[in-house]
């Protein structure tokens, strides 16, 4: 009785544990698409894991993916959530974070512009969740309420 007890809280415990590996990998997909490009004019980069990608409509995007515009470029990319963002020439912007996952409610996307200008026009996190949406700069962090803004960082 006791023997069979034991073989099947051993049982219950290895499942436990595939089932933890499998729900761990599969949150931290850091391989997971989170958008495209939508939109290229000139030289437009996508560097993922230091590899320089050029940048062509219907370029898959990742987290933690960096968008880069040459001297002339420009590149629009529209995330999973509908989210809109737009870069123009000599500009650099890092996708840091992007969770969209309503079924489980999780929401976050955290936009890091390095230079250059940008527009963004939000997307469901921003309404969904709004306290989620966050767009960095080297000086500043804006929390975005709204729907849409301009923004310029200066080459430093």
């Amino acid at each position: 009785m006791i023997c069979c007890k034991m073989k099947r809280l051993s049982f219950l415990l290895s499942t436990l544990g595939l089932v933890i590996m499998v729900g761990t990998t599969a949150f931290a997909a850091p391989n997971c698409v989170v958008g495209s490009v939508q939109q290229v004019e000139g030289l437009a980069t996508i560097i993922r894991q230091g590899r320089e990608i050029s940048a062509r409509v219907g370029s898959e995007l990742h987290e933690k993916d960096m968008l880069q515009t040459g001297p002339e470029g420009s590149i629009g990319v529209v995330l999973n959530d509908d989210t809109v963002l737009s870069l123009g020439p000599r500009s650099a912007l890092v996708i840091d974070e992007f969770v969209f996952a309503p079924e489980r409610g999780r929401f976050s996307i955290i936009v890091k512009m390095l230079k250059g200008t940008a527009a963004y026009l939000s997307g469901l996190i921003s309404k969904l969740s709004p306290g989620s949406a966050r767009f960095e700069t080297p000086s500043a962090s804006i929390g975005i309420r709204g729907t849409r803004f301009l923004v310029k960082v200066k080459d430093t």
